[in-house]
């Protein structure tokens, strides 16, 4: 504690020239902070979009082998999920924490209007549902609920069909069997498009997409989950799986495909694995009833996490280069410091202090001035990213990665102490050089040294 309290003292004697270098020191870590916080928040915003859009991190679909009618033909797989109740019996069972779970319904189609056509991905749910209420942001109109047939579209769908709310549309796809089919459609809501990702994403109720596409009664494309907990997908992945897995050593008419196998085969694209043991093209994987498929966002898009992992690196590299330059500073300051303190550190020898704590002085005189200096930059850093967060951004490459338009920071607890702990680590080793020349000074010799 006596060192401490000396390191403390000390710190305020050239307040000038301790001052610019906690200056530097700020400057170096507010860089690191804002640049990290900034390319976290982006990559998230880009993997919250992609969640979105496919409605959570775990997702459950169910696969029935279709064989041909005539000889030759081809076989297909109907994406089929007949029991609604079984998948969501099974993740509450499981005692699965999650902010919501979304049954729903897919097709791609066409939007006809006047001779004008445009694609768009419609998707069957629940449009009761509090969060996908939430998260719609209604340029105009709403949900109906008391119109059969009711869409709601995107802005950029609208504005490139000249659609408004109370237009008649036809909707053109193919039923779960593969056949063309057209239905009638009315506009009851617009709703805001942040990037090109979600401009094509069309909502109904997923009563009517069923009877659009003849999905029997009851049934679903997907389950998804929204977990509370995105690194927790892979786990809840694997223990719904294996409770499936039970129902069908029971059931012969329930499959589920293998996370395992899947890992072993293509190590660095689960999701591609999972595909190769559904695929019609090879007789082997014939099945009878319905197939469940468990994914996660990670086995779909395993690039949002290399991405996550890349940032991560790059801003605790770009950390140490910059902490090198300032360690560079701190180590030169410290060299005049023992030069100026020569008589004073023989006397303090002279009075019974010993070398190991001469050296503990200097160390921790160094070790608080930079603390002191990165928790500066830290807090300027998230004062930057407050206001920065406050400006409205319109530009549509960069869609992707805002959140309502707005840049957002995501900072880590656990990436701010390994910085500290670089920071600490680097300013012990500035500096030890001089911390033990001061270590090992004679007593006698410095009290006689004439600055």
């Amino acid at each position: 504690m006596k060192t401490v309290s000396l390191a403390l003292r000390n710190l305020t004697r050239n307040k000038r020239r301790n001052a610019i270098l906690a200056v530097a020191i700020a400057f170096g870590f507010f860089v690191v902070t804002a640049i990290d916080g900034l390319t976290s928040g982006m990559v998230g915003n880009l993997e919250n979009q992609i969640t979105q859009l496919v409605g959570g991190n775990v997702v459950v679909q169910g696969l029935e082998w279709l064989n041909p009618d005539s000889p030759g033909g081809k076989v297909k797989l109907v994406n089929i999920v007949r029991d609604r109740e079984y998948v969501k019996n099974i993740v509450d069972e499981l005692d699965i924490k999650y902010d919501y779970y979304s049954c729903f319904t897919m097709s791609s189609g066409t939007v006809i209007f006047n001779g004008k056509k445009s694609a768009i991905q419609l998707y069957g749910r629940d449009l009761n549902e509090k969060l996908l209420r939430e998260s719609f942001q209604f340029t105009s109109g709403g949900i109906d609920e008391n119109l059969p047939n009711g869409l709601i579209i995107s802005d950029k769908i609208a504005e490139s069909l000249n659609l408004q709310v109370g237009d008649e549309i036809i909707y053109s796809t193919y039923t779960v069997y593969g056949q063309n089919t057209f239905a009638d459609m009315t506009i009851t809501g617009i709703i805001k498009s942040n990037s090109f990702m979600n401009s094509m994403q069309a909502y109904a109720d997923i009563e009517d997409v069923n009877t659009i596409i003849e999905m029997p009664e009851g049934g679903y494309s997907m389950f998804s989950v929204y977990l509370r907990d995105k690194n927790q997908q892979t786990k809840a992945a694997n223990m719904i799986e294996a409770r499936i897995r039970q129902d069908s050593e029971k059931n012969p008419e329930i499959n589920v495909t293998s996370r395992a196998l899947a890992m072993k085969t293509h190590p660095t694209n689960v999701g591609k694995g999972i595909e190769k043991q559904v695929d019609p093209k090879k007789p082997e994987n014939e099945w009878k009833g319905v197939k469940y498929g468990v994914e996660t966002l990670y086995d779909e898009i395993p690039q949002i996490k290399t991405v996550l992992n890349i940032v991560h690196i790059i801003t605790t590299v770009i950390l140490i280069v910059i902490l090198l330059i300032v360690m560079v500073g701190v180590s030169n300051t410290y060299r005049m410091v023992l030069y100026e303190r020569i008589r004073e550190i023989g006397t303090m020898r002279a009075l019974g202090m010993t070398g190991k704590d001469t050296r503990k002085v200097f160390t921790n005189e160094a070790v608080i001035l930079c603390v002191i200096g990165a928790l500066a930059g830290l807090v300027f850093a998230a004062i930057v990213m407050m206001f920065v967060h406050l400006i409205p951004i319109d530009n549509e490459a960069l869609s992707f990665f805002l959140k309502k338009g707005h840049f957002t920071f995501k900072m880590s607890v656990f990436s701010i102490i390994i910085q500290y702990i670089i920071l600490i680590v680097l300013t012990s080793w500035a500096v030890r050089g001089s911390a033990k020349q001061a270590a090992r000074m004679s007593p006698a010799e410095a009290l006689r040294t004439v600055k």
